[in-house]
This record gives C-alpha cells, sequence and structure tokens, in this order.
C-alpha cells in the first residue's frame, strides 16, 4: 500500500515542507557590577533573564517552486494523491 501524498497546484510538486517560524525577545537585565544576573563574566547567548515569543507562523512550502501556502490547504487546497 502505497502512502498519500499532497501536490502544489501551481507546479504540480509532490515535495512540500511544512514550516514553524517564531520570533523571541530575549531580555538581559544589566546590574551594576556585572553584565547580567545570569551572566557574570561575559554576555551569552544561552544565558538570557527572559524571553518572550512575539509571533509565530506555520505555513507549507513547496520545495519545487518555493510558493507558500497557510497550513490549513492541507484541508482541501494541497490534493492528497496516490
Amino acid at each position: 500500500m502505497q502512502a498519500a501524498t499532497y501536490q502544489c497546484p501551481i507546479c504540480l510538486g509532490r515535495k512540500l515542507t511544512l514550516r514553524y517560524e517564531a520570533g523571541y525577545v530575549y531580555s538581559y537585565v544589566i546590574d551594576s557590577d556585572a553584565p547580567g544576573l545570569k551572566n557574570h563574566e561575559e554576555f551569552l547567548s544561552f544565558l538570557y533573564d527572559k524571553r518572550e515569543q512575539k509571533d509565530t507562523r506555520t505555513y507549507i512550502e513547496c520545495n519545487q517552486c518555493g510558493t507558500q501556502y497557510p497550513y490549513t490547504f492541507l484541508n482541501g487546497v494541497l490534493e492528497e494523491h496516490q
């Protein structure tokens, strides 16, 4: 039994990728005697004091033509083919 695949309606390509993008704001509290509360010697990107997620985006991208579709297109617009 062969698995069903989805197809790009623009180029008819069958290689699609579901992507999830997220944007964050990292905050480093600077105190009077060190670079930060968690960064005692120097600023290190993985030692932040606060991280806020600002925006996210989920979409499907055709690997062949680069067209991007909302992920909801899986239900009806990007047809399933056997």
